[in-house]
């Protein structure tokens, strides 16, 4: 990987995170095999275009596909970096275990194909010690192989795990000028996958061990949910004072030690919603601030659902405008999304009452079926509703003059309207 020698890259997950990374190191002039188990995601690659929404994404990925660079298949090929993007997501045991099933298959998988001098990148959001499980893991099937931290002198392959750091709406911007933090199984598999994060990445790249990244990217996580647990527990503190909990922060925030982050109604995605319970997981008897914040910040959905109720249910002749859908403002990922969680009970509660106003959804998802409620544009929402409840802070209904929601019942979960008390 040095000089003009182009690597060959297989990326293996193209979602959120895994087609804009194959992208961007394929602009780089590397050419880039993306791996993924749906053939219509392979399927919409292949023709240049893409099934995510991302801000100049589908430019990138259209020359991309165009120059050759980058094609994508169900199957793995042979590569000299391997670069993990797969989901991984809780177990189905309601204990927030992390699943990490979808990193040891694509493992496995690379497990088949790898050569002596390759490199194997594990970015995916993962416990501590994943990587290592996923290096015992590929020992195990290609005993063949000298794999880092298992044998004596210098290994055949170097393992590696480094996080992306991203903010949806930014990717691209940040996958290239963000800091990463690089973690190597030994010394020499950081400085090898240092070398080739160089060739995309314009922030620093620092090497460390490979525990150490692992947890860095937790503790973000962790340490951006307590923060929000607090704007949270603050908010429902002040709903049952009768407190404007928007005037609270902001005079709170006038000392120039405090800056207490913007309430919601809950936390949501799938890292700041998920990642601390990894830490949990790790440490259940130590992690009592990180679970609880968590605790606290599903508490908010539950307060708003409840909250929103009272108000519908004492005004049953109005319809009911829910404004959003997504876990946050100005995209089109749902994942564990507090908006999501709310609209859907209040739908199940209302049912032909509540209308939905999401303008990155061509649908709504299937929690709503068979409960009447209703997909709608924004116009028609607020000629028809008389209720408004915000639970997304997307721009196009920050823009909402006061005159077009005048009359109207509001409960702003999000503080885009300043007028309403």
């Amino acid at each position: 990987m040095r000089g003009d020698i182009k690597p060959g890259v297989c990326v293996i997950g193209l979602g959120y995170i895994g087609l804009p990374t194959a992208a961007i190191i394929a602009r780089s002039g590397c050419p880039v095999h993306g791996l993924d188990v749906s053939e219509s995601v392979i399927d919409t690659i292949n023709r240049g275009e893409i099934h995510i929404e991302e801000v100049d994404l589908d430019g990138l990925v259209q020359a991309a596909v165009q120059r050759g660079l980058l094609k994508a298949s169900t199957r793995i090929a042979p590569a000299d970096v391997f670069v993990i993007a797969v989901p991984t997501p809780f177990a189905q045991d309601g204990n927030h275990t992390p699943d990490t099933s979808f990193v040891m298959a694509a493992a496995a998988d690379i497990a088949g194909v790898l050569k002596k001098g390759d490199t194997v990148i594990l970015e995916s959001t993962c416990p501590v010690g994943t990587t290592e499980a996923l290096r015992d893991l590929i020992a195990k099937d290609r005993s063949d192989l000298a794999l880092p931290g298992l044998c004596e002198g210098t290994p055949d392959v170097s393992i590696a795990y480094c996080p992306e750091r991203v903010l949806p709406g930014r990717i691209l911007e940040e996958l290239t000028h963000n800091d990463r933090s690089i973690g190597g199984i030994t010394p020499r598999c950081a400085r090898k996958a240092l070398a080739f994060y160089k060739r995309f990445v314009k922030g620093a790249c620092v090497t460390t061990d490979v525990r150490s990244a692992e947890m860095t990217k937790l503790v973000e996580n962790a340490f951006r949910d307590v923060n929000i647990a607090f704007a949270n527990e603050l908010s429902m503190i002040a709903d049952r004072q009768g407190l404007d909990v928007w005037e609270v922060i902001r005079l709170a925030n006038r000392h120039p030690r405090v800056n207490i982050l913007t309430p919601g109604p809950g936390v949501g995605g799938h890292c700041i919603a998920v990642d601390p319970w990894f830490i949990v997981h790790g440490a259940p008897e130590d992690a009592n601030l990180i679970r609880r914040a968590r605790q606290t910040n599903d508490a908010k959905m539950a307060h708003v659902l409840a909250r929103a109720k009272a108000l519908i249910a004492a005004h049953p002749d109005q319809r009911v405008a829910c404004l959003g859908l997504a876990f946050k403002a100005n995209i089109d990922d749902f994942r564990e999304s507090p908006a999501r969680f709310i609209a859907a009970g209040l739908a199940r509660e209302f049912g032909e009452r509540v209308h939905v106003v999401e303008p990155y959804a061509g649908d709504l998802p299937p929690e709503f079926d068979g409960t009447g409620a209703l997909l709608v544009d924004l116009d028609t929402a607020l000629e028809d509703c008389g209720i408004i409840v915000v639970l997304v802070d997307h721009d196009i209904f920050k823009v909402v003059p006061p005159e077009e929601r005048q009359g109207a019942l509001i409960y702003d979960t999000r503080g885009i309207w300043p007028d309403v008390a």
